[in-house]
Formats: structure tokens, sequence, C-alpha cells
């Protein structure tokens, strides 16, 4: 059986490289591609591939709100989210969200080929330590982090701001108005009881939140 996949990255060198990866396996085809999340989910939506490889971060709408948007239409679909965050945090909102399987982008291509086949069979794949995670590190004492009460934009803005973009920089890789990340900026600070940017920054820090 040929594996139908579709891959959206707003990287384009990330994605012919994947192509040509995917392209040495005898049952692995890319049938569609997207360079943004508004073009992934229209063409997602349009059917025709087996398992999706979606970018948590790209621009116009992220991977988690594709992903979102996807499973709400049918929540059998099989999505792999890649990321080159390693935190556990965005595996456990992907997860959560509905995706089959997480990845980060230096994964070995034996793995990342591997739990493509998985996901084609129906079945999922996550991580050993963050099935742990899942199971015995989510509980109440968890629950009440700050950063864990932000939704997946608010958090995605929190990150940016903890790594130096500027709110305007936040704007032109979102693709949201300035106004827009000022008031995201604003409900992170009021949900997470802290004043400015510097504090958004210890947090993140002290919580092993970076990249």
């Amino acid at each position: 059986m040929i594996i139908k996949v579709f891959l959206a990255d707003d990287h384009r060198l990330f994605r012919d490289g994947l192509k040509r990866i995917l392209a040495e396996t005898a049952d692995i085809v890319v049938v569609g591609e997207a360079s943004d999340g508004i073009d992934a989910l229209e063409k997602m939506h349009l059917g025709g591939w087996d398992v999706a490889l979606l970018d948590v971060n790209m621009p116009g709408m992220n991977g988690l709100e594709v992903l979102k948007r996807i499973m709400n239409d049918d929540a059998k679909h099989q999505i792999l989210m890649l990321s080159t965050y390693h935190e556990d945090e965005y595996a456990i909102r992907t997860i959560r969200a509905g995706a089959s399987a997480y990845l980060t982008k230096n994964s070995p291509t034996d793995l990342l080929i591997s739990v493509i086949r998985r996901l084609s069979k129906g079945g999922r794949y996550i991580d050993p330590e963050l099935a742990e995670k899942l199971l015995f590190d989510l509980g109440p004492t968890s629950a009440i982090l700050p950063h864990s009460t932000l939704s997946d934009r608010e958090f995605n803005v929190l990150k940016l701001i903890a790594a130096g973009v500027s709110l305007t920089e936040i704007s032109q890789k979102l693709g949201l108005s300035s106004k827009t990340v000022s008031t995201y900026r604003a409900r992170v600070l009021e949900k997470m009881n802290m004043q400015n940017n510097a504090q958004l920054v210890r947090y993140v820090t002290e919580h092993d939140l970076l990249e």
C-alpha cells in the first residue's frame, strides 16, 4: 500500500529535504504541501492524504490551530506534528489536541519513516519519557503552573517574547496585527500575574521552557 503524505512547513529547504528522504522509500509518496497554516488547512480539507506532517510554528495559522480544526472535522485523521522545540510542553499540547505523534526535526530519519508507517495503519507514537510525564506529571501540581493556563496562541507568544523577539517581529511571524499581539501579551501577563517581559523571561528560563 502506498502511503500518501501531506507536508506543511514554512521552510522550503526543509520541505525539499524531507521530500527527497521520503522519495527513497517504496511505500511513501508526498501528494501535497503547503508553506503556511491557512494554505495547509485549505488543502487538507480537500483530502487525498493518509498522514499529514505539520510544523508547529507556521505563519498565518500555526500548526496547533490547523490540527484542532482538522480534528474537529474528523477525529480519525492521522497527523504527525514536527517542531524544533524539544520541551515536553509543546508535545503535550499537540497530543492533547489530537495529534497521533510528535517528533522534533532532529529525530532520526528511520524513526520518522517508522512513525509515518505506524500512523498509516491507524497507530500512534509517543516518546516513552513523554508518555510517563503524561501519566504521572500532569496532576494537580502541574495543572496550577501559570503557563499551563495559557491558550496555545498565548503560549506561543510567551515563548517568542522570552526568546527576545519584538512585538513587531511576532506580529509578522504569526501573521497578526500589532494590536492583536499586544492583546495576547497583556493576557499572558494577566494570567501569569506578572508585570513585564523580564519576569516572563525569568519564568520561562526557570521552568526550562526555552527551545
